[in-house]
């Protein structure tokens, strides 16, 4: 049963097909959640003609209602004219305290301080914030006083959706697999899972992290155009983005003059944009503010103390590589001075690497269908008051020499992923190690960089690992630090832990071979054919390939890659031989026919013979040597991720491309 149809058979009336939002928002600057919430209203179907018609209703409910700022004054003469009319628009309220009444402002339509009831204002306090989008009755009244305004708000209601029931979401979660339901949740925010990894989908999940956990500080720097931001300004109405440079004492925590609470007092989670810029001015006294909040959920202002729940995010570009930044300077380099702080830092809780995001292509959105988002941010605002902190201590115990801080942090990045992938509270022991190892990576991502900025960091020795119940240790290291640190591991790895980095060129200095097991990372690059397995192909000269799956361009790719190592690697004027045992379909086979004659065709002039065979029983994958060596592969040559397409030097260059997760064990064949 494909996603779509247990999505829909599961959450009847709570997903949409995510294509839609395109086809109806068109140039109106509204967010998802806004044009989401609609189509909840008229399309949460898969019945193609009821979708068909809610289209149709929400694009003429936008196009009637909605207010862009270029139309806002033909919205009032409607008003005007037929005395009342509905419309979509981001309110904000005031307190007017020298006429002691509540004023509205309106975002997209112009209008300021009109009046608005105060049962309003008691019912949606957020609308004493920054403002909330609203489906309201606008009204018109001739007056002759002209003190008095003519416009009135005669009905309000903020656009959000109720009736949530997560005690059902929890029992109904059991009814899907880890990854069926972490791809619904990947397409709920818009995205295609076939283009991601299990790693890049827990990136892009970890997003959610704050949405679902209370006073969580996360911090995202990467390249331009991996969507950082997208998630906090569109998918939530609990989360407001704002420019790193545009928020003040008094807007963020509690304004001294009025006493009115600022924005962690009124949104879940509160988002930097474009927070890097060395050059950019910030304002000392609110980055002091912020180190006592974010360690303390706390921030005094003036005589009195407060308490908040926001989560803080803090997304931004790098304007370097990661290898730069980590030969050259640190992975915070690009902050402004003010926040270049380890006191600050230090209070990050996880750093996701942005840097190993793909820039969003048109395949990597999807069509599917996916929670409503303002449903799944109901949910994640329900989750807000379950503590998962500690539910790992079923299978697992941190090392007594991680710090407290360093463990609070590591445990809240652990209890958010659960909340999001494992509502219900149940995963098994390789899950929860998998949820652990992102999140003692992520929170040593930050401790590493801390060192480097300050030495006295290094005065704690603490070892980021973890012990299993049988007391086996799993030692955690950043991928980065994996790929352009460590050329080299003493000790055989663990997967998901400090895992053997291979050189990307084979040491000139004889060595003995000696049989090993690797483990490789999802996003981990500098890992070619030749530096995995090239020496142990030395003077072999029947090699027998069994691999079930040579049939696709990318596969067909990958092995006439390893053909070319092999011409590269024989010696020559002696006779080699290449068998291949695959499986394969009818709507593969006469493709995968004619690309095998050419590769024996061009084999043939390198004086290699190339033979092959297809069978249904070929399921393992290996490489046998007649040398004496045999190499096992967990997933075939099938070990790299999809390219950008055939612009993209990664197409030609294997150790430009990103892996999947997979294992690798050199034995000798006895």
């Amino acid at each position: 049963m494909s996603i779509d149809v247990k999505a829909n058979e599961y959450f009847p009336g709570k997903v949409v097909r995510k294509d839609l939002t395109g086809r109806i928002k068109g140039n109106a600057s509204v967010p998802t959640y806004v044009l989401e919430y609609l189509l909840g209203q008229y399309c949460a179907t898969d019945d193609e003609h009821t979708i068909e018609e809610g289209v149709e209703k929400v694009k003429n409910i936008i196009s009637k209602h909605f207010v862009s700022r270029d139309e806002a004054q033909a919205i009032m003469s409607t008003v005007s004219e037929k005395g009342t009319h509905r419309i979509i628009d981001k309110l904000s309220v005031r307190l007017n305290d020298k006429k002691d009444r509540y004023e509205a402002n309106f975002g997209n339509l112009g209008l300021n301080r009109i009046p608005i009831a105060d049962h309003f204002v008691k019912s949606y306090k957020k609308l004493l914030s920054e403002g909330v989008w609203c489906i309201l009755t606008l009204g018109y009244e001739t007056v002759e006083d002209k003190d008095v305004l003519p416009w009135t708000i005669d009905q309000l209601k903020p656009i959000q959706i109720s009736g949530i029931d997560v005690d059902e979401y929890k029992e109904v979660r059991s009814n899907f697999t880890k990854d069926e339901w972490i791809d619904l949740l990947m397409q709920s925010i818009g995205l295609n899972p076939e283009e991601f990894s299990f790693r890049s989908k827990l990136i892009q999940l970890s997003r959610l992290v704050p949405f679902a956990e209370n006073n969580y500080n996360l911090i995202e720097l990467g390249p331009k155009g991996t969507g950082k931001s997208h998630i906090y300004s569109e998918l939530s109405p609990h989360g407001i983005l704002i420019s790193g440079g545009e928020v003040s004492k008094a807007k963020l925590f509690v304004n001294n003059s009025s006493g009115d609470i600022g924005l962690v007092g009124y949104w879940d989670v509160v988002s930097y944009d474009e927070f890097a810029g060395k050059a950019k001015k910030t304002d000392k006294g609110l980055v002091d503010i912020m180190k006592n909040y974010m360690a303390n959920k706390s921030f005094s202002r003036g005589t009195n103390v407060y308490q908040a729940s926001a989560s803080m995010v803090f997304v931004g570009n790098t304007d370097r590589s990661v290898q730069y930044m980590l030969k050259h300077s640190d992975l915070f380099e690009s902050l402004p001075k003010d926040y270049y702080d380890t006191a600050f830092l230090d209070r990050i809780h996880s750093y996701i690497p942005g840097w190993e995001v793909k820039k969003l292509r048109n395949e990597m959105f999807t069509g599917n269908f996916g929670f409503i988002v303002d449903y799944i941010a109901e949910i994640m605002k329900f989750l807000r008051k379950e503590d998962h902190t500690k539910s790992y201590h079923e299978y697992f115990e941190l090392s007594n020499t991680i710090t407290t801080r360093d463990k609070n942090a590591i445990e809240k990045t652990f209890s958010g992923l659960a909340k999001v992938i494992y509502p219900h509270g149940v995963f098994s022991e390789e899950e929860a190690k998998e949820l652990l190892s992102f999140a003692v990576e992520s929170r040593k991502r930050v401790k590493d960089q801390l060192r480097k900025m300050d030495e006295t960091f290094d005065d704690e020795v603490v070892h980021f690992s973890f012990t299993d119940t049988s007391g086996k240790e799993y030692k955690i290291e950043c991928l980065e630090i994996l790929q352009h640190m460590k050329p080299q591991l003493e000790e055989e790895p663990e997967k998901g832990s400090a895992d053997e980095v291979i050189e990307k060129e084979p040491s000139p200095a004889p060595r003995k071979l000696e049989g090993k097991h690797s483990s490789f990372m999802d996003n981990q690059s500098g890992v070619t054919f030749k530096n995995m397995f090239g020496d142990y192909l030395k003077g072999a000269t029947e090699i027998t390939v069994v691999d079930p799956y040579i049939r696709l361009p990318y596969q067909l790719r990958n092995f006439k890659e390893f053909c070319s190592l092999i011409v590269e690697t024989r010696d020559v004027g002696v006779e080699t031989s290449i068998h291949l045992i695959t499986n394969n379909n009818e709507d593969y086979i006469m493709n995968a026919k004619e690309s095998f004659q050419m590769i024996q065709d061009s084999l043939a002039a390198a004086d290699v013979q190339f033979s092959y065979e297809f069978s249904e029983t070929a399921h393992d994958r290996s490489i046998v040597l007649n040398n004496g060596w045999k190499i096992i592969l967990g997933r075939g040559l099938d070990i790299w991720q999809k390219t950008a397409g055939r612009d993209d030097i990664a197409e030609m260059n294997q150790a430009m491309r990103l892996c999947k997760e997979f294992e690798m064990t050199i034995i000798l064949n006895g």
